[in-house]
């Protein structure tokens, strides 16, 4: 079983434009819809289509359209009350691909509802084989929590893999070695803010055909503690870093349609592929290929196992980046 948490959980409504945006004008759209969001859920949501259990773990209440949703989509979930309706974020796409986000920022949290969502998550990590922290926090949760949550579940026999961004990753990091998770998935800007590396560099130098840099930065992380680092790439694919080695792997050409969702499936393939117990090389080419088959799907849509070419991506061995001095 793999637990997944979306402390800040959505509805995403998407918006598909028959043109460009161009702010200030009326625009029309082809076509739009709703699919039950977060980042975990994301997560849960490619895990389930995939045949592996999982179950999300989110605030949520009774009558909820989000936890209506997510029923319709056969995601096992649990939930703890909280104050209010999951926020509904917006995603507009252009035909070129192009996407615009406008994420609500959540309700506020109670301390009451942050405890029950904690003891949850502590008590399923306890029965779990991963359990997965994923997004941004809402209003009301200590920037830390994710770090605090690491080291809680130190104890239990489950591994963690975190996915955020800015304050909660900055403080995740500053908790280093003793909240350093299992597996962390940044994305080339998520890991500048943790190394001082410049992240268009690291992409840009990824998509010329040298990702050393990237597996460098990678390489500070994995010195500082973190077990595995599942660095992405965007249209360069993606690099893994642990102990024993660093890789990189390649996706096949494609139409990107909408990154929404490409980072949060690749964390899903890595995870479904570990899960079978595949080498970390194959699970680099799991987790490319997942998220290059979102990055082909319209606005939210997740992708399944049919849309998923793992045999179509690359994966290149690299000469493992040496420790930093001491």
């Amino acid at each position: 079983m793999i637990v997944t948490l979306t402390a800040n959980p959505s509805i995403d409504r998407t918006v598909n434009l028959v043109g460009r945006l161009e702010r200030g004008t009326v625009l029309r759209a082809a076509a739009t819809h709703s699919d039950p969001g977060g980042k975990g859920v994301n997560v849960a949501r490619a895990l389930t289509s995939a045949g592996v259990a999982a179950v999300a773990v989110l605030p949520g209440n009774e009558g909820d359209p989000l936890l209506t949703a997510l029923s319709e989509h056969g995601i096992e979930h649990v939930t703890v009350a909280t104050s209010g309706p999951a926020r509904t974020n917006i995603t507009i796409t252009e035909p070129d691909g192009t996407t615009t986000k406008v994420n609500e920022p959540g309700v506020v949290m109670s301390a009451e509802s942050l405890a029950d969502l904690q003891s949850e998550i502590i008590e399923r990590g306890s029965r779990a084989e991963w359990v997965v922290l994923s997004g941004s926090l809402p209003p009301g949760i200590p920037t830390d929590w994710y770090a605090t949550l690491v080291e809680a579940l130190r104890s239990a026999p489950c591994r963690v893999a975190v996915d955020t961004s800015d304050a909660p990753l900055l403080a995740l990091a500053e908790r280093f070695p003793a909240a350093a998770p299992d597996l962390v998935k940044p994305n080339s800007e998520e890991l500048a803010q943790l190394t001082g590396a410049d992240g268009q560099l690291l992409e840009e130098s990824a998509l010329r055909g040298d990702p050393t840099a990237t597996a460098h930065a990678g390489r500070q992380l994995v010195d500082r503690g973190v077990e595995a680092v599942l660095a992405t790439l965007g249209a360069a694919g993606a690099v893994l870093v642990t102990e024993a080695g660093a890789w990189w792997a390649t996706p096949p050409p494609i139409v990107a349609r909408s990154t929404v969702g490409a980072g949060d499936s690749s964390l899903a393939g890595y995870l479904a592929a570990q899960m079978s117990g595949a080498t970390p090389a194959d699970c680099l080419r799991s987790a490319v290929a997942y998220g290059s088959a979102a990055a082909a799907l319209p606005g939210t849509t997740l992708p399944t196992p049919e849309h998923v070419d793992i045999d179509a991506v690359t994966v290149t061995a690299l000469i493992s980046p040496a420790p930093d001095p001491a």
